[in-house]
């Protein structure tokens, strides 16, 4: 089950305002730009941010499991353009034969056991053309984030589009690496509505991840620096090199 940040009517609202301007999708569109992929999907696409993006000039599937986000996506200029689902990677159409599947914002660490993570792995293989890449980003364990989060506790006010004025707070409930878990709190200020969001990440290492994807026949093609947060995370592309 998705989040209640991504899956509930009001807190979907809101994501894209607390999220900030999303440096980060500059990095995936160059990557697609570099592959020459022409087919995408865009996996855990949440709000349609980086699928809007990569709409106009290619073929886009986007998959999420929460219908709210789905929803928010779908009322954007250009959502026409995308076809979206619902769903986790085994939504993604047979067939689909992708240049590129994407997950961003961090949407692999929300895949907690091992078996979701495997199960994942080999849906994306299935719906990768010969060739094609999946990458992903995830941060970096070393960097303990976490320890940041647990400072980081001063409220948030920003005016959200359809709400009004809101308030985040977030705060760190517990840390048993490699998860490490958190809850935000909003407080809707024209109604004093108080909404929360709990939420658990899994924090793999570099020899994880190599080893994971290399068992379901993604080969390591490069794992790079994210360029708008170098040394705090990873972003592998990995390849499917056999049929």
């Amino acid at each position: 089950m998705p989040d209640p940040i991504y899956a509930h009517p009001r807190l979907a609202l809101a994501y894209d305002t607390f999220d900030g301007p999303r440096d980060d999708l500059a990095a995936y569109l160059a990557i697609a730009d570099e592959l020459a992929a022409r087919r995408i999907v865009d996996l855990g696409c949440g709000t349609g941010c980086l699928a809007l993006l990569l709409a106009p000039d290619r073929q886009v599937i986007a998959v999420d499991p929460a219908r709210a986000s789905l929803d928010v996506a779908r009322a954007k200029p250009g959502a026409d353009q995308v076809t979206w689902i619902e769903g986790d990677a085994s939504a993604i159409p047979a067939g689909a034969q992708a240049d590129l599947i994407v997950m961003t914002g961090n949407a692999a660490q929300a895949v907690l056991t091992d078996h979701d993570w495997t199960a994942m792995l080999r849906h994306v293989r299935r719906s990768l053309a010969l060739g094609g890449c999946f990458t992903f980003e995830t941060r970096r364990p070393e960097r303990r984030a976490w320890e940041e989060w647990a400072v980081d506790t001063a409220p948030v006010t920003a005016d959200v589009p359809g709400l009004g004025p809101v308030e985040q707070r977030r705060e760190l409930t517990t840390v048993d690496l490699p998860l490490v878990s958190f809850r935000y709190t909003y407080r809707l200020l024209n109604d004093n509505t108080t909404l929360t969001s709990d939420s658990t990440l899994r924090f793999r290492d570099e020899d994880e991840l190599t080893t994971s994807l290399e068992a379901e026949g993604l080969g390591i093609r490069e794992i790079r620096e994210a360029p708008d947060r170098p040394g705090r995370e990873f972003v592998v592309l990995a390849q499917r090199r056999s049929i």
